[in-house]
C-alpha cells in the first residue's frame, strides 16, 4: 500500500529481456535500507526489488515487470535514462499524506493539454471509460504514481493544477501533449460505486 507521494526520483540505467524485463534503478534510496522482495511503487505501479546494490550516489535496485504489466502500463516505453517516480510502501504508523493507493495500474490515461501558468502546470488528461466512472471532481487520483486532486471534470476528461513543487520533484512536470500515464483510481470512489451497483 502507497499514499502516493512520491519520495525519490529514479533513473533507469539497464534494462534487459524482452517479453518479460529486468529494470535496473538508480535512486538516493540507501539499498541498506531496502529488503529483497520489498514492495516500491515505480511510476504508481507496484515492483517488487529482486537485487539491490550500492552507487556513489545512493543504491542500484532491480525489479522484474511481467509481459501483463508491459503490456498495461507506461512500464514498456521506459528504456535507460527514464526518469521514475518511486515511493516505498506505506508503514504503520506513517503520515498519511495523499491517499490511499494499491500500485495496480487502472488504465492509461493520455495528456491532451499542457498550461503554464507562471510556475504553475495545468495538465488536461483523457482517461479510458474504466477509468472515468470513477474520476470527480475534487477527489483524488494517482497518476504515474502521485497523488492529485482533480480540478475539474467533462466526460472522460479531467484536469490537474500541478503545484511547482510536485512539478519539480516528480516526472509531472516533464509531461508533454500526447504522453500517456499510469492511472489508479481513487480507492474510496471505487468502493462508493460498487455500492450503488449493490443496491441497484
Amino acid at each position: 500500500m502507497f499514499t502516493g507521494i512520491v519520495t525519490a526520483k529514479g533513473v533507469v540505467r539497464a534494462v534487459s529481456g524482452e517479453s518479460d524485463r529486468r529494470f535496473s534503478i538508480e535512486s538516493a534510496y540507501d539499498p541498506d535500507s531496502i529488503d529483497i522482495g520489498a514492495s516500491i511503487s515505480h511510476a504508481g505501479a507496484c515492483l517488487t526489488v529482486i537485487e539491490k546494490s550500492a552507487t556513489p550516489s545512493g543504491g542500484l535496485h532491480v525489479v522484474e515487470v511481467s509481459p501483463e504489466t508491459l503490456d498495461r502500463t507506461t512500464l514498456g516505453q521506459w528504456s535507460v535514462g527514464s526518469e521514475v517516480n518511486l515511493e516505498r510502501s506505506l508503514r504503520m504508523g506513517d503520515e498519511l499524506g495523499g491517499h490511499l493507493v494499491t500500485g495496480h495500474i487502472d488504465g492509461l490515461g493520455e495528456v491532451v493539454n499542457r498550461v503554464e501558468t507562471g510556475d504553475w502546470l495545468n495538465l488536461v488528461i483523457r482517461a479510458p471509460g474504466s477509468v472515468a466512472k470513477f474520476v470527480a471532481e475534487k477527489g483524488s487520483i494517482a497518476v504515474d504514481g502521485v497523488s492529485l486532486t482533480v480540478n475539474a471534470v467533462q466526460k472522460d476528461v479531467f484536469s490537474l493544477m500541478i503545484i511547482p513543487h510536485t512539478a519539480k520533484v516528480t516526472t509531472i512536470g516533464q509531461l508533454q501533449i500526447g504522453a500517456h500515464v499510469n492511472l489508479e483510481v481513487d480507492l474510496m470512489a471505487r468502493y462508493a460505486a460498487r455500492l450503488m451497483q449493490a443496491e441497484d
